[in-house]
């Protein structure tokens, strides 16, 4: 049964009546295949028509609904446990677990959380928000089972820009170390670790995790084990032969049972191979590659652009009327985002001086750094989603002279707060943080808020902290942390500032520091204000 395609966000709600006729997934469980893709179908329809209502996650979503039907076909939760990372991708699961109407109410006062949330639902086995946690929860889960002698099965799905995480790999390599029996199932549909998808590829991934395959498997260690040397050569023969056709390598070292890389749009093969896994025992690993925004086409031609979207305008009709001619509405002044702001100085300041580098921890795209990325590609390092190592990367550049901006969001510096401490401010290095999202967000919620900066900043002996009220003290503010001998940081918010003429120059502020000047120009002035922070 061929995949429906859509070209355009449904603005009236669709027909679902299979999704309808169940509010929790144990229904799902007793489906046959040809209602599965009907189901799949349907949730994908109706994902689309309530992301357009509220606004929201979109891409990774869509790129996940076979995959989360498979998950709750082949596992029993909620007493299986399912930990998503990060939590983009978990709205078809948010669907599929009693919370279909409820959707309607997302990222908004009083209803669904935007991501996983353990008070919102018993299917929500773990918060989170932030990426790269969930084999390290998952792994606390199994490990729980293994103590309480609990049958349980415990499954991490984690997307591959989320494994570029240290911590993802200190995971696994505990998980590996300890036998611990559990499933990691890597959504791969970016950083194309292997293009090894196709019928050979699927038909290995179903034989491998086959039951008479690791039966045999098994078996055959017990009689090559009583050869010299025979056991060491099947293992390496095997290791070679999926070495041919997938990045098996790894993950196997690592102490994992490698399955793929197989079409995770294929739910025939998907939801086979997850029931394969889920009764093995010890770590097992599936390696699926998916299309992220799949079967929406605007979404698979542009994934970036439909990471999120705002909520659909209503369309209104009006009555015929005798025409009234009005006033012309004045022409409003076309406001800024703050990131803007900051993307605009940060490329006029490295025009200005050679020695300013730009770091961003995965956020090219929200920081605004696209246009300097471009501009200057030998002085923009994007780490991936690696908190710690943007700011000792900065800190190590500081030491030799360079001048380097972190830009990263509030909620995320968090994750860097002993490298700020240990590697930049107990040495007085000279690190300009341009920090994102500070203070709250709104419709991201508690994981994304960015609420904690300005009490874990002040307590850090020399750091110098900024918060603008607008754009143009935005810019200024900006000027002066990056001119500041020293770590410095500018902390502004989401969304646009109320419209201040923004200057041109790269001067901290007109800076009447004489002792007359007037105590609301000193309160205000980012000069005035460098001048002033207090060394603790």
């Amino acid at each position: 049964m061929p995949m429906k395609l859509f070209d355009e966000i449904p603005r009236e709600r669709p027909a679902t009546p299979l999704l309808d006729s169940f509010d929790h997934p144990a229904a799902l469980r007793a489906m046959n295949a040809k209602q599965l893709a009907q189901l799949a179908d349907e949730l994908r329809a109706y994902l689309l028509y309530s992301v357009g209502v509220t606004g929201g996650h979109f891409g990774a979503g869509l790129g996940v609904v076979e995959l989360s039907v498979a998950l709750h076909h082949a596992f029993h939760t909620p007493k299986d446990r399912l930990v998503w990372d990060v939590g983009h991708q978990a709205y078809p699961h948010k669907i599929l677990t009693g919370r279909r109407d409820a959707m309607l109410s997302i990222r908004q006062h009083g209803g669904l959380a935007a991501f996983p949330r353990r008070a919102e639902s018993e299917y929500d086995t773990f918060g989170v928000g932030h990426s790269s946690t969930s084999i390290s929860a998952a792994l606390g889960m199994a490990l729980a089972a293994q103590a309480q002698n609990d049958p349980r099965k415990v499954c991490a799905i984690i997307g591959d820009g989320a494994l570029t995480a240290g911590m993802a790999f200190e995971a696994l390599a505990h998980a590996g170390h300890v036998n611990a029996n559990m499933l990691v199932v890597l959504n791969d549909n970016e950083m194309s670790i292997s293009e090894n998808v196709g019928g050979i590829a699927t038909y290995l991934a179903r034989v491998l995790s086959s039951k008479p395959y690791l039966k045999m498997r098994e078996e055959g260690k017990k009689v090559l084990s009583h050869l010299p040397g025979a056991l060491e050569l099947a293992k390496r023969t095997e290791e070679h032969m999926k070495g041919m056709v997938s990045p098996a390598t790894l993950f196997e070292e690592m102490g994992f049972h490698y399955v793929g890389p197989i079409d995770g749009h294929d739910l025939e093969a998907l939801t086979q191979t997850l029931r394969n896994l889920r009764d093995q025992k010890g770590p097992q690993f599936l390696h699926i590659k998916t299309v992220k925004g799949k079967g929406f086409l605007p979404a698979e031609a542009d994934q970036i652009g439909y990471h999120a979207i705002t909520k659909l305008e209503k369309t209104t009709t009006t009555l015929s009327a005798p025409l009234v001619k009005q006033a012309a509405a004045p022409k409003s002044v076309a406001k800024k985002k703050y990131c803007n702001v900051f993307g605009d100085w940060l490329c006029d300041m490295a025009a200005a001086d050679s020695r300013l580098m730009g770091i961003t921890p995965a956020m090219g795209e929200g920081s605004d750094l696209i246009r300097f990325s471009q501009t200057y590609p030998e002085r923009y390092f994007d780490v991936a989603i690696a908190e710690q190592h943007a700011v000792t990367l900065a800190a190590g550049m500081a030491c030799e002279g360079m001048k380097p901006v972190v830009a990263i969001y509030s909620t995320f510096l968090q994750r860097g707060y002993d490298q700020l401490i240990h590697d930049v401010a107990v040495q007085e290095l000279d690190v300009t943080f341009a920090i994102d999202r500070a203070g709250l967000v709104g419709e991201d919620g508690p994981t994304h808020h960015g609420s904690m900066d300005l009490s874990f900043l002040r307590c850090v002996p020399g750091m110098g902290i900024l918060a603008p009220s607008d754009e143009a003290e935005c810019r200024a503010m900006l000027s002066a942390a990056y001119h500041h001998s020293g770590p410095a940081a500018v902390r502004y918010p989401r969304g646009t500032g109320p419209g201040a003429v923004i200057p041109e120059h790269l001067e901290p502020a007109d800076h009447r520091r004489s002792p007359g000047a007037p105590r609301e120009h000193q309160r205000r002035c980012a000069h005035c204000a460098a001048g002033v922070w207090q060394r603790q």
